[in-house]
């Protein structure tokens, strides 16, 4: 692993991302259940709001809520990541972050990508946010 250094750095010295301004837009892929909303195009149509009661476990979303497809079930829990957009029944959807649970209940309508996680982190609350859908990355391996 090397010589042990001489000095550590300081916690003030390491460097901070600095928190975006403006509308934040992040990219996300569709989710394993996107077919359960009613229209997941509403997803990325929609100008939402960071709430304030977001926190490290998910970003909560304020705006005109999304409905889920009449004739969706109840869903058993189901492992969740990182980056996961889940859809409660009250149509705002939640952005897990951080320290989001391991499994949920609801469906997972799309996932933003992993860089894009860490910029979520720094929204403040009101902050408009956007999501784009792209291609997996992984479509483009051979």
């Amino acid at each position: 692993v090397g010589p042990e250094p001489a000095t550590f750095p300081l916690i003030d010295v390491a460097p901070v991302a600095v928190p975006p301004g403006g509308t934040v837009t992040l990219r996300a892929v569709a989710g394993p259940r996107a077919d359960w909303a009613a229209d997941v195009s509403a997803l990325t149509g929609t100008v939402w709001r960071a709430s304030s009661r977001s926190d490290r476990v998910g970003m909560r979303l304020e705006g005109e809520p999304l409905r889920r497809r009449p004739d969706a079930a109840e869903l058993p829990s189901e492992g969740i990541v990182r980056g996961a957009i889940q859809l409660p029944p009250g149509g705002h959807p939640v952005l897990f972050l951080a320290d989001h649970p391991v499994t949920g209940g609801y469906p997972v309508i799309a996932v933003v990508l992993d860089p894009d996680v860490d910029r979520a982190a720094q929204v403040r609350p009101g902050q408009p946010v956007r999501f784009t859908l792209v291609p997996p990355p992984w479509t483009d391996r051979p």
